[in-house]
């Protein structure tokens, strides 16, 4: 014989995928993180600089206006002028915040009046020609109010020179900048692993209990951590695992039930047929008219069953048809009119006028009336009333079954229409009945789009309603 081998992934297989998930999960808020500090840091170093730039031209532009204009006075010409921005020179640019002006020649440009270089920014442009857009952009260096040349701040501007107070400056923004921007990225790989621990935590849970369903063990529970669409995962996980616990035990306790219910009109069978063939009863009618009746109760039984088990896998047939509320309560009525007068029960009809059509299958609603109008006469007693009534509210057609009878009691209401459950078990037994009609009911009318409710008090009777 063949034998079939099932392969289950092992527990270290799925615990690496759930730390991959962690591990991805970090990283990804590493990712965020690092970039987002990398952006704020180069912004912020970006923003401070050109600011410092700006401040640092308005605080000497003038300055250097003012002097060189003097120079231009006292000399004739430009000739020197690079003496008056070197160390030890008499000069108020030398002198100038205590440091020399020299090592902060790219910061300005200064042009003769031709717009040729003569002195400032990088040393290779001394000489070129700029043009009048750059011109424009700079400070006229006028003489006898005749422009004798140029002063353009910044215009080939690439960093502060290390040793001026401005340099120092930036360079201590850039490593506050830099710090913050790596204490930054330290924050987010923290955060970033708890999140994705207290995240991947709720995923572990639920995994481990899936695990223990699938062994069969139903009913297992997680716990609710977050009120976010993983919170709304577990609350759905623990609402599914009650009910397929819940649905279980009923499918046992109504199998249990219904092989007792098969038991014993099949051992009235057995032991009918059992006699008959050993010779200790005659045949007669009365004999075959019991097995008959046995036999009846067998074939409802698994009619009930076959019509249970296709609701349950929406697989029953239906055909559906517009009708009238009321053409559905006067079959009823018509129907067991008879047995309610023999029983010397009142039956009664109430149809409230211009009632719309349902569409519905008829056959299938005939059995759910038929069933909870002959459970009303039942458990109603002679000199008592059933009503039948058809209204309309809110838009919904409303049929009700009510009667007068011993109602039903408060602890059993819950659980009438549960297949497996028995409000009257001898009863039921005596009379025929499989116990699985308010069940079957309940299943034809959601099955056609409609809803079924009961209400009952002990001694004044029950009244169940289907809305469509």
């Amino acid at each position: 014989m063949g034998s079939a081998i099932v392969l289950r992934p092992s527990g270290g297989n799925e615990q690496g995928h759930m730390r991959s998930l962690s591990v991805k999960l970090t990283l990804a808020f590493l990712l965020v993180g690092l970039i987002g500090a990398v952006l704020v840091a180069f912004l912020i170093r970006q923003a401070t600089q050109r600011e410092f730039d700006r401040l640092v031209v308005d605080q000497n532009q003038q300055a250097l206006v003012d002097v060189l204009t003097r120079h231009y006075q006292a000399t004739g010409s430009w000739k020197g002028v690079e003496k008056a921005f070197r160390p030890g020179e008499t000069s108020p640019l030398a002198e100038h915040h205590g440091t020399p002006w020299d090592s902060r020649r790219n910061l300005f440009v200064i042009a003769d009046s031709d717009g040729r270089v003569i002195f400032g920014g990088n040393p290779r442009y001394t000489g070129q020609q700029l043009s009048s857009a750059n011109l424009m952009k700079g400070v006229p260096l006028k003489a006898d109010e005749t422009t004798v040349g140029w002063l353009i701040f910044a215009p080939t501007l690439d960093h502060w020179e290390a040793g001026t107070p401005e340099g120092d400056f930036l360079v201590s923004v850039s490593r506050a900048t830099y710090i913050s921007a790596l204490a930054a990225i330290s924050i987010a790989l923290v955060l970033g692993s708890v999140l994705a621990y207290t995240m991947t935590r709720s995923l572990r849970e639920l995994t481990a209990a899936t695990k223990e369903l699938a062994q069969g063990k139903l009913g297992s529970q997680v716990k609710v951590r977050s009120r976010d669409e993983l919170g709304d995962l577990a609350t759905s996980f623990n609402q599914m695992s009650s009910e397929l616990e819940h649905s279980t035990q009923l499918r046992r306790k109504m199998t249990a039930d219904i092989a007792h219910d098969l038991r014993t009109p099949l051992s009235v069978m057995m032991g009918y047929t059992e006699a008959l063939s050993d010779g200790k009863l005659e045949a007669s009618p009365e004999i075959f008219r019991v097995m008959h009746t046995e036999a009846l109760h067998l074939s409802h039984l698994v009619d009930d069953l076959k019509t249970l088990s296709l609701a349950d896998a929406r697989e029953l047939p239906l055909n559906p048809q517009t009708i009238s509320p009321a053409d559905l309560l006067r079959r009823a009525e018509s129907s067991y009119r008879v047995q309610a007068e023999r029983k010397e029960i009142s039956l009664q009809i109430e149809i409230q006028p211009d009632l719309p059509k349902i569409k519905v299958d008829v056959e299938r609603m005939a059995q759910v009336l038929g069933n909870l109008v002959s459970n009303a006469l039942r458990y109603t007693p002679a000199g008592g009333e059933i009503r039948l009534k058809a209204e309309q509210s809110d838009g919904k057609v409303i049929l009700s079954i009510a009667d007068n009878g011993a109602g039903i009691a408060a602890e059993d209401l819950p659980y009438i229409f549960e297949r497996s459950f028995r409000g009257d078990r001898a009863r039921q037994q005596e009379e025929g009945e499989t116990g699985l009609g308010l069940a079957i009911a309940k299943s034809l009318v959601e099955a056609q789009g409609g809803k079924v409710a009961v209400g009952s008090q002990t001694g004044k009777g029950t009244r169940f309603t289907l809305t469509f």
